[in-house]
């Protein structure tokens, strides 16, 4: 959440962010956000006051009763007793400022870095960069003219699937439900293909590997942003009040809940590769078919906690790492600058790859890499030890899909489609031990 020194000190600049993700009522949320910080710290001031005061009456008491003005020491007695009701009622109202506070803290998003283009939604995103044509940043998803046209993908994912015994949709249903697909011989060497190729990619570039939980509790749902689930899109276990995870980016980040970190560890470089979970409320149609749009899969995360100074140049890393996962793969994508009405309610600077599906006609999303500044560290409180001025600060945080599976499975089987089979990439033939899935 956005830090109180942030509010009062830059309250303008907040207010401009806020409703650049368009936040409705921005400047009334800030306010009200000063002024019950106010109440609280008038609160503490008084209570302060009355505690000191209450220290030397009771100090008082014994030098009376030592030298005999007992009336007097009972005088002191009974204005202590009045002193610690006071108190009482000093405590209760900080209490309730700062639950109040804190929960409208958790309902205000974090604001975007100035670079971030305005812009209402998905259409407004920038293509800052393509393997199919030069960009200047100035193009827009909605003006985009550069899609391939891969002659032989005909056939979409979903029925290339079912042609070659790769994955089981209505075997899922039967299991679980719509959205749990079984994946069958080579669909699932293919998974297991990708999964190793990203964990050792992800390796060869100083990523520590991580095999978490992929149940958290709410506080851990909370460190991230994702509790309180404004959408409603986490499982819940409601008898051990757990939560399925949505992506290994909460129970690896929360690694560094309430931990203060030496400089010299930063920055911190995990990955882990984790089944996800999510409801997908309200999702339907075309966008939902086959692989499109899961409630279980596969995805490889890359996670960084790091100084403030070092953070844009770790999320410039994070960025390249993603694009040569996708160069590997030879498969056409475009990199989009999210704008400031299409990014997460935690993000200060987001950008998404996209991979194109010539069989689907339209490109899929595969991975969100993100910078999220202080937001998220101000919930975990993780924070790092400065070396010079011995002070703590509060950490960056970053994280990445490298790479979420279903639609890259999609994107490979439907553009490397051929009269003999599925072409695999190169990269995943060490892996796969096969060049061409056939029949």
């Amino acid at each position: 959440m956005l830090t109180l020194k942030l509010i009062t000190e830059d309250k303008e600049r907040v207010i401009k962010g806020l409703e650049k993700k368009l936040f409705p009522n921005a400047e009334e949320a800030i306010d009200q956000v000063i002024a019950i910080d106010k109440k609280r710290r008038e609160a503490q001031q008084g209570l302060d006051a009355n505690l000191s005061e209450q220290k030397k009456a009771a100090a008082q008491i014994g030098q009376l009763m030592k030298a005999g003005n007992k009336q007097a020491a009972e005088e002191a007695k009974a204005q202590v007793a009045a002193l610690k009701e006071k108190s009482k009622v000093y405590e209760e109202e900080m209490e309730k400022a700062q639950q109040e506070l804190t929960t409208l803290l958790c309902q205000i998003p974090n604001i975007p870095y100035d670079e971030v283009p305005e812009g209402k939604g998905a259409e407004d995103n920038k293509v800052v960069k393509s393997n199919l044509k030069e960009c200047d940043g100035t193009d827009t998803v909605g003006n985009w003219d550069a899609n391939p046209v891969v002659e032989t993908a005909k056939l979409p994912h979903w029925e290339l699937a079912k042609k070659y015994n790769l994955i089981d949709f209505d075997l899922g249903v039967k299991i679980s439900g719509a959205g749990f697909p079984v994946y069958v011989g080579l669909g699932a060497r293919l998974q297991r293909a990708l999964i190793n190729f990203f964990l050792d990619e992800a390796r060869a570039s100083g990523y520590t590997e991580i095999m978490p939980p992929t149940v958290v509790n709410q506080a851990s749902g909370y460190g991230t942003g994702q509790l309180p689930d404004k959408e409603g899109q986490m499982y819940h276990c409601e008898i051990d009040d757990l939560y399925l995870i949505p992506t290994a980016e909460v129970p690896v980040t929360n690694i560094y809940r309430d931990v203060i970190l030496d400089e010299s560890q930063l920055p911190i470089k995990n990955c882990a590769y984790t089944q996800c979970f999510r409801r997908e409320a309200g999702s339907y149609g075309k966008d939902v078919r086959g692989l499109n749009r899961l409630h279980e899969f596969s995805k490889i995360e890359i996670v960084r906690i790091d100084k403030p100074e070092h953070s844009k140049e770790s999320h410039k890393e994070m960025l390249e790492h993603v694009e040569g996962l996708l160069k590997k793969l030879e498969l056409p994508y475009r990199i989009l600058l999210l704008c400031g009405g299409d990014q997460s309610f935690t993000s200060s600077i987001c950008y998404d790859f996209e991979v194109y599906s010539e069989a689907q006609k339209r490109w899929l999303e595969v991975s969100s890499v993100s910078n999220f500044d202080t937001y998220q560290a101000n919930r975990l409180k993780c924070r790092y030890r400065n070396s010079q001025t011995k002070k703590t600060e509060l950490c960056h945080t970053l994280n990445g899909s490298a790479l979420a599976l279903p639609r890259i499975v999609a994107a490979i089987l439907e553009n490397n489609q051929t009269e003999d089979g599925i072409r695999v990439p190169k990269v995943l033939v060490p892996y796969m031990g096969v060049e061409m899935i056939k029949n």
